[in-house]
This record gives C-alpha cells, structure tokens and sequence, in this order.
C-alpha cells in the first residue's frame, strides 16, 4: 500500500492479524476495499462475479459531494457490488485549465464513498492508468459532437475523457456504469462510444443535485467567493425562465435562446454559450420539443460552471 493509499485508509481500516489481510487489496470497514492498480480492481471484480454479484461503477474525479454520492446510491440501486473511481485525469484539462489546482481529498474521498455503501475505492496514480504515457488510440465522435457546446472552448478535453473511460471499463468491465446528467454532453458522448464499440456496459445517467438555490452541486464551486456565488446563479436563473417560457408555449430555439443568454449577460459573469439542442445529436434545434435540452456554460471569475436542463 502507498502512503497516500495509507494515509485514506487510515481513519476506516479495521486491525486485523496479516495472516488474514488480502494479498492485493487494502481492506477497511466492513469489507470494503481501497485499489491503487488494476490488477487489484480485476481481483476484487473477479471475486465479486464469481460471488454472482452484478457491478455498478460510479467514474468521478474525486472531491466528492452530494451529487457524487447520489451516483453512489443510484449504483446501489441497480447493482450489489459498487465502486468509484478516483482520478484526475489530465488528459481531460487543456493548457491554462486548473489541473494542478483542482480540489483533491481523497481521505475525506473514500470516508464518503464507503458512508454511502460502496465496494471498491479506484484512487490509481497518473502512471498506473497511462503507464506508457498518453495513449495513442482514442474514440471520438467524427461527426463533430465532441467539438460543440464544452468542446468548442475545450479542444481535445473529451477525447480525454473517452480515453480515461473506456479504460476504467475495460479495467472494471461493468454490468452498469452511472453519470450525471450535469454533464450532459460527456454523458450523451459516453453513451455513444459504447453504442459504437459494442461495448456491454448499460450507461445509467441520474438527475442533477442542486443546492436549495438552485446553484447544481459541483466540485469546482468550492473556487467561487460568496459574491461570486451568488452571481453564479445566473446560470440556473436562466434554465429556469427558458422553461418556465417553454411550459408557457414558445418552442423557438431562438426565443428560449435568448432568455439563456439574457440571464448570463449579468455582471460578473462570462458567458460561454446558451445552447437548446437535440439530445441525441448536439445539434441546435429550431423547434423546441420536449427532450430537447437546454445547457449553459460560464466563468464566474475563475471559475468555469455548466449546467443544463431537459425540457418537458
């Protein structure tokens, strides 16, 4: 076990005689366990099919919060063997981006991940998940749905992300792996590349988790001053109004547009975009229908926020 390994198990481990520890795994309270390498996750995979378990992998990069671990509890529900991947996966942040500043806690990490049920901790290093360096084979949509809305202010950020991805199912070979529908776009884009490469995993996608304002639950809103906070609610303001709008009759993709827009030209925040598409292309819709979703992203100081809304 690494230090670091050690110093997030450290609170929850259980003593216990060496003879009886696992060859591979750290084990910590009632059986749940930390991985550091795949060969570690294949053992415990293969100890958990071979008990007739179905398993659940919840991907995430770790800081977690409330709408991380309503992931966890959606996994539970829909499988009997759970884990979360931890990994901040640089492949994923562009130059400039806040890959060495992004928040990481993995104590407090596997404290809530296992609080919340689940089997398996995945907290690998850079080099265990890209041991020859950044991979030279990736899958990415040809047809542009990687590039619009995140993508076109973040080249190359879900080539990234499909890479890391299909690694943790090819690591975990999952019955179900489960997203958050925050991240739309990485989500419709996961559920593609499974499409294509006949993947056998089911991608299970949960609601977004808000706070009582309506600001959605983000690992990068520990970043935002509490002005900026408050001014970061534009976002969810405008997906509101553009609904309320839509609910009211107005199906043209400009008009709600428009109220997107007009909710983020507040001062303090920088509008990215203010989008209404088709939710199995990406592409902008004319028409609003229900299904079509709405998404917005913006910097509220340093901060880069999204959040988006499927209309009914």
């Amino acid at each position: 076990m690494s230090a670091r390994t050690a110093a997030a198990v450290a609170f929850v481990a259980d003593p216990a005689p060496a003879a009886e520890a696992a060859p591979l795994l750290s084990v910590v309270k009632g059986g749940a366990r930390v991985a550091e390498t795949r060969a570690e996750v294949r053992e415990a995979v293969r100890a958990a099919r071979a008990a007739g378990k179905r398993i659940a992998l919840v991907p995430t990069m770790g800081y977690l919060h409330e709408g991380h671990l309503t992931l966890v509890d959606r996994a539970r529900e829909v499988a009997d063997w759970v884990a979360v991947s931890v990994f901040v996966n640089p492949l994923q942040f562009g130059p400039g981006e806040d890959l060495a500043r992004y928040p990481r806690d993995l104590p407090r990490d596997v404290e809530l991940a296992f609080g919340r049920g689940a089997d398996l901790v995945f907290a690998p290093s850079v080099e265990e998940m890209y041991p020859h360096g950044e991979p030279r084979v990736t899958v990415v949509p040809e047809d542009g749905m990687a590039e619009r809305l995140c993508g076109a202010s973040r080249p190359g950020h879900f080539r990234g992300v499909l890479t890391v991805v299909a690694k943790l199912f090819g690591t975990f070979t999952p019955d179900v792996a489960v997203f958050g529908q925050k991240d739309f776009q990485q989500a419709t884009l996961i559920r593609r590349m499974v499409d294509d490469l006949d993947l056998p995993v089911a991608v299970d996608v949960a609601p977004t988790v808000r706070e009582a304002d309506g600001l959605a639950l983000s690992s990068r809103n520990v970043y935002l001053s509490a002005d900026e906070r408050a001014r970061a609610l534009a976002l969810s303001r405008g997906l509101r109004r553009a609904a309320e709008l839509f609910a009211a009759g107005e199906t043209d993709g400009g008009a709600l547009r428009a109220v997107l827009r007009g909710a983020m030209s507040a001062p303090g925040v920088e509008m990215e975009y203010g989008e209404v598409f088709d939710a199995r292309t990406l592409a902008p819709v004319a028409r609003a229908v229900p299904g079509s979703v709405m998404a917005v992203a913006a910097r509220v100081g340093r901060t880069r926020l999204i959040d988006n809304a499927v209309l009914a």
